[in-house]
This record gives C-alpha cells, structure tokens and sequence, in this order.
C-alpha cells in the first residue's frame, strides 16, 4: 500500500514525523482529505481542529490549529502555532480553559474592550482539545 510522510510541526517540537496511508485536514475551507499522489497544495489550517491520520489501518488523531499545510504527492507538513495528541492533553486543565473562554466571549456583550475575534478562536481551541481528550 503507498504511503506517505506526515509531519506536525510547531515551534517549539516536532509532534509527528511518520508514514501514514491517509490524512484529514481541517483547514479554513473545511477538512481535505489527502492520499498518496495528491496534487501540490498549499492551505491555511482551521484555528483549531481535529487532524485525522490513518497508520496500519488504525486512525489516530492530533489538535492542530493557526498554521499552514504543504501538500506534495509523498508528504503533507503541517506547520501549527497548536499540536498536541489526545493523551498529552490534560482534560480537567482543558475544561477548565473551555470555561475560562465561555466567561471571556460572555462578558464582550458588556466589555468593549474584549476582542470577539480572539475570545471565539480562544473558544473553538479549547472545545477541540476537550473533544480529543475525551477521545483517549
């Protein structure tokens, strides 16, 4: 079976530097699906989401979010400011940002000072790690 190198990238680790047979994408215009041989591309990540990858059959995931993509027939980088696997992540410490966000996005009704943009992203991130912690 083809297979193809996926590697996650932050700037701080390499998360995932392997062969996989498969690999999903959340990026901004919805998840793309990558096989080996696919097309170049080059794509900006979703700010936050669930990336899937296939390895021996098994599907496996990772949080990624706020980076880029790069696509060649045998290899898919993914460059992200966000990369954790489920089991690295702590889900009480988790739930407890999701809260911490949901306050935040609350008090702009009343708040100008808090930028929405920031207090949605910060929201949707810790919605996506719960949902991967969950999934252990």
């Amino acid at each position: 079976m083809a297979k193809l190198k996926l590697e996650i990238i932050t700037p701080e680790r390499v998360l995932l530097s392997q062969e996989v047979t498969e690999v999903q994408i959340p990026t901004l215009n919805g998840e793309v699906g990558i096989l080996p041989g696919h097309t170049s591309l080059i794509s900006q990540l979703a700010v936050a989401g669930i990336l899937k990858y296939k390895d021996e059959g098994k599907e496996r995931i990772a949080v990624v979010g706020s980076g880029f993509v790069e696509v060649f027939a045998d290899k898919v980088t993914i460059l992200s400011s966000l990369a954790e696997k489920p089991e690295d992540i702590n889900i009480e410490s988790a739930r407890r940002e999701l809260e911490a966000a949901e306050r935040t996005l609350k008090s702009a009704e009343k708040d100008l000072d808090v930028n929405v943009t920031d207090a949605l992203a910060k929201v949707e991130r810790a919605t996506v790690r719960v949902q991967a912690a969950q999934n252990k």
